[in-house]
C-alpha cells in the first residue's frame, strides 16, 4: 500500500522534479547513534564534527521509522536534538543519520487553496503538491534595511473599524492583542476573504485541533481558501513544528513576494510561537527569564517579525498581521511587551467589548498604526480626529453617564459625545459576512459627525513610520 502510494505520488510530478529530487541524494551517509534520553532530548554521539546548529538528522527506531529531528546545542562532546515527532521507539544506540541538505521549501501558485504542516506536507487530502524550482530557505534572513522599499499605499481590509482608525499599508505590519475569546480568528478571516491584496498566507500556530476545520471551512469559506496557504501546527504537536510552521509561513509568504505579489501575512498566534521557543530553550539548558522566557525567545521574535515587509526593488511586498494572546488580559506581559516594540503598530481587542456584543472587539482608542496620518487625506485624517474626541470624551465620563449622575447641559462637548456614541458604535460594529470598502467607511462615518465626504481618490501620500 504505502509503495504504491508513493508510486502514484512520483507520477503526479513532473520529469524535472523529480530528476531534481535525485540531483539531491547524497553519495554517502554519515551517521551516529543515540546515547541518551531526557525528555524531548536526544544526546548524539559520534558526529558532533559533522553537524552545526540548525543541522537535521533522521532517527531509526526499533521499526526502522525514522523520526526527524534538529539540533539545538552541543555538550560534553554529544550534539543535543530535539524531535520533530514521537520519539516513542527510539533507544540507546538507535542509528542517527545526518541529513545533508539545507531546509528549503519549494512552493509554486499551485499550492494556493492548499493546506500544509510545517514539513511543507499536504495534509487537506487533495494529492501531492508540486515542487517549484527556486528552494526558499524556510529559516531565511530579512531583507537587507537600507535595500527595502518603503511602505506602499493603503491596503483595504474588509473591516471598517481597522480601515478607518488603524489604517494598514502595503508592507505594514501590525499586531492584534486579545486574550482568548474575543474573536481573532473571526476577524482574521474577514480580513483574508476581503483583502484588496493578491495572496494570503495563514500560519495556525499551536491551534487547537477542533477549530483548525472551523476556521478553513466555516470561518474563511470557499472564497478565501482559494486565494490562501494555509500553515497548521496544532497545539499537541512538538516545539519543533510549532516554531517551524511560524518559519515556514514566512518562507511561503517570501515565494510570493519575490514573485511580485502584495502578500498578506495573517499569523495566529505569534505568543504560540514564542512558547515553543520556550520550551525548546529550557530543554537545552538555557536559564529562564522572563515569565520563563528564555533570552533566545526575545532573539528570535524580531528574526521571525522582521520577515514581514516591504520587499526589494522588483519584488512585491508582505503584509503582517500577528495575534498576540495576552495571558490575563495583561497587555504588559513579556512577550505583548516585545512584540508592540517591533511591530508597525497594534490593534486591541477588549473582552468587555465583547460582552457588550459589538464585534469585531476593536478599543480604536487604544490601538495605534505608525503609518497614520501620513497615509491619509486632510479630510479623512479630519474624520479620524474628531471621531477619537468623542469617543475619547466619551469614556471619560461613561462611568458618571451610566450612573445617571452627569446632567445634560453641563458640558456641550460630553452632550455631543453622548449624542454621537451610538452611531459611532455601531459604525465599528461589523458582521462576519459584511464587507466594508476603505471608501465607504470615510463616508459613513463623515455622515455621522455631519462632515463633507473625502475625496473618493485623494492624491497619493508617501507613509513614514512614526
Amino acid at each position: 500500500m504505502g509503495t504504491g502510494t508513493n508510486l502514484g505520488m512520483a507520477l503526479a510530478l513532473p520529469l524535472d522534479d523529480i530528476l531534481q529530487d535525485i540531483g539531491r541524494i547524497p553519495d554517502r551517509r554519515i551517521y551516529g547513534r543515540v546515547a541518551a534520553v531526557l525528555g524531548m532530548l536526544v544526546e548524539i554521539a559520534g558526529i558532533d564534527t559533522n553537524l552545526a546548529i540548525g543541522a537535521r538528522c533522521d532517527l531509526l527506531d526499533r521499526a526502522n521509522r525514522k523520526v526527524g529531528c534538529e539540533v539545538v546545542g552541543f555538550r560534553n562532546g554529544r550534539a543535543l536534538a530535539l524531535a520533530f515527532g514521537s520519539l516513542e521507539g527510539i533507544g540507546l544506540g538507535s542509528k542517527a543519520i545526518v541529513v545533508d541538505s539545507d531546509p528549503v521549501v519549494r512552493p509554486t501558485r499551485a499550492w494556493l487553496g492548499r493546506v500544509i504542516n510545517a514539513l511543507g506536507e499536504p495534509i487537506d487530502g487533495k494529492g501531492p503538491l508540486p515542487a517549484g524550482k527556486h528552494p526558499i530557505r524556510i529559516r531565511n534572513q530579512p531583507p537587507p534595511a537600507h535595500a527595502r522599499n518603503r511602505v506602499g499605499g493603503k491596503v483595504d481590509l474588509g473591516v471598517r473599524a481597522i480601515n478607518t482608525f488603524a489604517t494598514c499599508c502595503s508592507g505594514q505590519r501590525m499586531g492584534i492583542f486579545a486574550a482568548s475569546g474575543v474573536g481573532k480568528s473571526v476577524l482574521l478571516s474577514m480580513m483574508a476573504r476581503y483583502t484588496s491584496l493578491d495572496v494570503n498566507v495563514i500560519g495556525l500556530i499551536g491551534e487547537r485541533g477542533r477549530e483548525v476545520q472551523e476556521f478553513i471551512v466555516d470561518e474563511l469559506g470557499p472564497e478565501g481558501l482559494a486565494n490562501s496557504v494555509i500553515v497548521v501546527a496544532t497545539s499537541d504537536e512538538s516545539p519543533l513544528m510549532r516554531r517551524q510552521a511560524a518559519q515556514m509561513t514566512l518562507a511561503i509568504a517570501e515565494y510570493f513576494r519575490d514573485s511580485g505579489d502584495d502578500v498578506l501575512c495573517l499569523m495566529d498566534s505569534v505568543t504560540r510561537f514564542a512558547m515553543a521557543m520556550r520550551e525548546i530553550g529550557l530543554s537545552v539548558g538555557e536559564p529562564p527569564a522572563s515569565k520563563g522566557y528564555t533570552p533566545s525567545t526575545f532573539a528570535e521574535l524580531p528574526r521571525l517579525l522582521e520577515r514581514a515587509g516591504p520587499g526589494i526593488n522588483g519584488t512585491g511586498s508582505i503584509t503582517g498581521l500577528f495575534t498576540v494572546l495576552v495571558e490575563g488580559d495583561d497587555h504588559n506581559e513579556p512577550v505583548a511587551d516585545a512584540v508592540r516594540g517591533i511591530l508597525d503598530g497594534h490593534i486591541v481587542l477588549e473582552r468587555s467589548i465583547a460582552e457588550r456584543g459589538r464585534y469585531p472587539a476593536v478599543n480604536v482608542l487604544r490601538s495605534l498604526s505608525r503609518t497614520m496620518p501620513g497615509c491619509n487625506s486632510d479630510a479623512e485624517t479630519d474624520i479620524i480626529r474628531r471621531a477619537r474626541q468623542h469617543l475619547s470624551v466619551y469614556e471619560d465620563m461613561a462611568e458618571l453617564i451610566r450612573l445617571g449622575a452627569y446632567r445634560k447641559g453641563t458640558d456641550p462637548a460630553v452632550d455631543e459625545a453622548i449624542r454621537l456614541y451610538p452611531a459611532i458604535e455601531g459604525f465599528l460594529g461589523q458582521k462576519r459576512g459584511e464587507h466594508s470598502d476603505l471608501y465607504s467607511g470615510y463616508c459613513r462615518l463623515a455622515d455621522i459627525l455631519g462632515l463633507p465626504h473625502p475625496d473618493a481618490e485623494p492624491e497619493p501620500k508617501t507613509a513614514g513610520a512614526a
